[in-house]
């Protein structure tokens, strides 16, 4: 349905000090530190697991050597999405607009609505990443205690539910110098930085930037309180990216650690933002729309792991 005079009264006529609604300021591009951004240009992508041989064992003298396999794993599917919105303007709505606002105003909430979608979608991923609705490549939720491997059994990136705090980050990020590969190998994993909700910034920027630890404890005969002097989270420099807030995160207690793994989280560009605007012959209605083409998604769950807080 166009928009027609009935719709943009107050604009028709003198007097009209201002239009509200859509100057706020944009909360974009959040998606920038999850993911990394690639072309695609096909309909969909994919990406597969190399596992990669086992440690090597001894042999013995005079005996044969092992043979090992090295094999594809799971695979991972990037399907992209067509995003699209427009509106339409009748020509009499257009000629008796006192004000000049549809370009303007209309304009940009399409491109505001396009990009929330955007965000939307991104954050979306990870407020899906416990649950076993949302399954990846592997067969698991991006977040998971069970990750099948070719040759090491089950392995986690979902650590046990807790809040946020001095004592559980330093736990995640000792479990994640530890990580190894499909096939049972150590691959020297770092942390990089850590992504929060709105909710937990104070918490986080006491955690990760306080001169001095933030545990305490309390001497049960004598009613002491000691302060360990040393926040080692900060003299490590273990999160060299320090932490990043993204406002569309559901769950307030759930916080992430991104590493170092390559080919982890993705967002494929098959078609970049794109706006058109063309008159209707029949109608004279003058029509706008915007469209873009992405998807967001993972590989390999050993770039992210995640708490869903306690």
């Amino acid at each position: 349905m166009a928009i027609n005079r009935a719709s943009i009264a107050k604009e028709l006529l003198p007097g009209l000090n201002a239009v509200f609604g859509i100057e706020y300021k944009d909360v974009d591009n959040e998606h920038a530190s999850l993911y990394a951004v690639e072309q695609s240009d096909r309909a969909f992508e994919e990406e597969v697991l190399f596992t990669g041989f086992g440690s090597a064992p001894v042999k013995s003298e005079g005996a044969a050597v092992q043979y090992d396999n090295a094999q594809e794993g799971y695979v991972s599917r990037y399907t992209n999405e067509t995003v699209a919105l427009a509106f339409a303007v009748t020509e009499e709505a257009m000629e008796d607009n006192l004000y000049d606002t549809f370009a303007k105003v209309r304009a940009r909430g399409l491109a505001r609505a396009m990009a929330n979608t955007k965000q939307v979608k991104a954050a979306d991923v990870f407020n899906n990443g416990f649950n076993t609705s949302y399954l990846g490549g592997d067969g698991k939720p991006l977040f998971s205690t069970t990750h099948p491997t070719v040759g090491d059994g089950n392995q986690s990136n979902n650590f046990s539910a807790a809040d946020l705090s001095e004592a559980s980050l330093e736990s995640a990020l000792i479990a994640i110098s530890k990580a190894k590969d499909d096939r049972g190998i150590l691959i020297g994993l770092q942390a990089v930085s850590l992504h929060i909700p709105s909710d937990l910034v104070y918490t986080a920027d006491k955690i990760l930037n306080s001169t001095l630890s933030t545990t305490t404890a309390t001497n049960s005969t004598t009613g002491v309180t000691n302060v360990n002097d040393i926040n080692a989270l900060r003299s490590q420099g273990v999160l060299p990216k320090g932490f990043f807030v993204n406002r569309r995160f559901t769950d307030t207690n759930a916080w992430f650690i991104k590493t170092d793994c390559p080919n982890g989280t993705k967002m494929f560009v098959r078609s970049p933002l794109q706006t058109k605007m063309e008159p209707d012959f029949d109608t004279g209605n003058l029509r706008f729309k915007a469209r873009e083409r992405y998807s967001f998604g993972w590989s390999d769950w050993r770039g992210f792991y995640g708490n869903a807080g306690a």
